[in-house]
Order: structure tokens, then sequence, then C-alpha cells
């Protein structure tokens, strides 16, 4: 026996979960961050993220798993100086202790992604890419709208409501990419090479919820925004919320506030259109009325006329001519025989009144000698001629005395 008392040996288990306690109960190293620069950098197959962080004088082995990686605004580099957020974990198997990093950006922090910011914005505005002449308008209204975004974003969720309550009659084809994170640029660049080749597209949507400039960097990518200043149709924004700018919302046609804006932008609103369709409807059913009733006028007319041109109509005519000529004849012919028998009856007046034998019958006699000649003179007669003596009853024969 020993003079002094030895504390039972710890299995090996016992003592990584004992280390794994201490390390996982210490407030510092529950929650630390690390400069240092990235070595050994690699990226498994299952998306999680193997690296060492390391300065002069030491070096710690660092793991990200996929889901945080996602994260990132640009994929780690051996060489590089970061910042990486964490815990420090034991691994048992290995006997490793390492920094399971939930965070981690290029040191310099934000005022670094600012700077590189500015930077590419100076330069893609100092070549014109900004430029108003270039923003093309929105074809109003869309057939066909392309929308790049996260398949399971609210963004999404929010466009597609808006599309189908303002015109419901465009085709939407969602192009699901990545929208943060180290790959989001090359997800954005491969959803626009694929709209690219088509030729139904009449507008794009590229859109993500807000979030911080990490969230946003995807948006910030100098690939992108030459590939959107490329575009053949026109792109929309909606990136983050209206205080949130990025590079390629200078770039595109339009840029909107929000995802929901977005939608909106590039709609018109069907409802104005069902008001604009109601009117049109009531002022052409007014033009046909009114058309309808200038075409009867003028059908009126022209049935006069072919009524006036047909040949039943100029017979009719005819006939009402010759009607009326027959009774003007008629009143013509009545008048003149009128007044033909009062001459006639002057005449026979007069007739009457020197008639011969009306002469007689007053007392006289005509008297002619044997040739006919009427005595008219008493030299015309001589004694012993015989005259021939005419009166109202008959006639006799007289001898001249003396």
């Amino acid at each position: 026996m020993l003079p002094f008392d030895i504390p039972p040996a710890f299995t090996v288990s016992q003592l990584t979960e004992h280390i794994t306690h201490l390390l996982r109960s210490d407030i510092v190293l529950s929650d630390i961050s690390v400069s240092g620069e990235i070595s050994n950098f690699v990226r498994a197959k299952s998306g999680h993220l193997y690296f060492s962080l390391k300065d002069e004088k030491a070096a710690i082995a660092c793991v990200m798993w996929r889901g945080r990686a996602a994260s990132l605004v640009e994929r780690p580099r051996d060489g590089q100086r970061v910042i990486a957020r964490g815990h420090i974990d034991f691994y048992a198997p290995r006997g490793n202790l390492q920094l399971i990093v939930h965070a981690m950006t290029s040191e310099g922090g934000v005022g670094e992604l600012y700077r590189r910011f500015e930077a590419l914005k100076q330069q893609l505005q100092a070549e014109g890419l900004f430029d108003a002449a270039r923003k093309r308008p929105l074809p109003m209204p869309p057939r066909r709208i392309a929308v790049i975004t996260s398949a399971t974003g609210a963004a999404l969720r929010d466009i597609l409501r808006v599309l189908h309550t303002r015109w419901p009659l465009a085709d939407v084809l969602v192009v699901p990419a990545l929208v943060q994170g180290a790959d989001a640029p090359a997800s954005i660049l491969a959803a626009l090479y694929q709209l690219y080749a088509r030729d139904d597209i009449d507008v794009i949507i590229l859109a993500r919820g807000g979030g911080s400039i990490e969230d946003l960097w995807a948006f910030n990518d100098e690939g992108v925004a030459r590939m959107v200043a490329e575009s053949p149709v026109p792109v929309v924004t909606g990136v983050g919320h209206e205080t949130d700018f990025t590079i390629v919302d200078f770039v595109a046609d339009h840029r909107a506030p929000t995802p929901s804006a977005a939608a909106v932008a590039v709609t018109p609103d069907i409802a104005e259109y069902r008001r604009l369709l109601t009117g049109a409807e009531q002022y052409l059913a007014d033009l046909i009325i009114a058309a309808i009733a200038q075409r009867r006028l003028t059908v009126g007319h022209l049935q006069s006329i072919l009524r006036q041109q047909a040949p039943l109509y100029r017979i009719d005519q005819q006939r009402l001519m010759v009607d009326d000529l027959t009774r003007r004849l008629n009143a013509s012919l009545t008048h003149r025989l009128q007044r033909h028998r009062l001459e006639v009856a002057g005449l026979s007046k007069r007739l009457v009144a020197l008639n011969p034998s009306a002469v007689l019958a007053r007392g006289y006699a005509i008297v002619q000698d044997d040739a006919g000649r009427v005595i008219q003179s008493v030299g015309q007669t001589q004694p012993g001629q015989h005259l021939h003596i005419t009166v109202a009853d008959g006639d006799f024969r007289a001898k001249v005395e003396e």
C-alpha cells in the first residue's frame, strides 16, 4: 500500500468527457472570436469546411458546418486573414481541440465590405453601367415573368401573391437560386444563364428578403452585376428593405425597395384594367348604337331612293301623271266644249236672226226673176216680167203690170 491515496484512474472516455464538460461550461470559450490566418482549407463533399487558424506562434483546428457555411459572403481561402466566431469543443475520437465556427468575416469586418462595395460601385459607374440611358421600360402587360430567388424564402411567397393578385394572366417561371453565402453568386449566374437562353421571357425579377450587408453580399458581386447588365430583357431587383442598396440595384433596369414592390413594378393592376375595359365597353356600345341609328337613317334614305327608281314605283308615278293629265285634259275639253257651246249658241242666235225664213215670217218676201236673181230694186224689173215670190209659207209667181 502506497503512503498516500491515489485517486482512481480515468478511462479515456471519462477523461474526454470531463474535458468536454470543462470546455463547454467555460463562459469565455462558449462564445469567442478568434483572429487568424486560414491554412489547410478543405471543403468536404458534405459542404462542411475544415481549416486551421494560425498566427506566428500557434494554430487551432476549425470546422464550420454546412448550414453555417452557407451564410458566408465569400469562399474562404488559404492565407486569408479572418475573424472567426464560435465556441471551443473537444473531438473525442481523435483527441483534438477545435473551434466550431458559427460566423466568419474578413479581418476588417463590415468596414472592409463597405470599402469593397464603394470601390466596385465607382468602377461600374465609371464604365457607364448605371447610366439612365441604359434603363429599359418595363413591358406592360408582361406575358411571362421570371423570378430568381430562394425557393424556400418568404420573398418568393410575397412575390407570387402579389403577381396573382395584380396580374394573374401572366405566366410565372420561378428559377430557384441561392441568395446568400459564398455559393450564391455562382447560383445566381447559373439562373441568369438559364433565362438568357430562352426567348419567351418578358421581364426578370431578382429578389431576396432583408438582411445584413453580409447577407446581401451576393448582390454586390461584380460578376452578377455585369451579368445583369447584359440581360436581353429588363431586370427588376427587389433586394432587402427600402434602405438596402446593392450593386445589382444600380445596374438593373428598375430597382424596387422590396420583393413585393418588385412584383408590383412589373405588373399592371388588373382591377384598373377591368375599370378601363368596362368604360371602353360602354363607350363602344354607345358608338355601336349611334352607328346603327345612322346606318338605319342611311338605309331608309337609300330605300327611298330605290323605291323611287324601282320600275313599279315609276310606273305608279307615270300612272298618277297619266291620271292627272287625263283629269286636266277632261277639264280642258269640258271647258272648251262649254265655251264652244256658248259660241255655237251665240252663232245660232245670230244665224236665226239672219235666217231668211225668219225675215219671211215677219211678213217680208223674196222676189227673184226667172234666172234666180234677187230683185232688190225697182229698176231691175220691167212691165210684163214674171217674178218668183217666196213668202213664209210658200212661193208663188207674179207678173209686173207696170
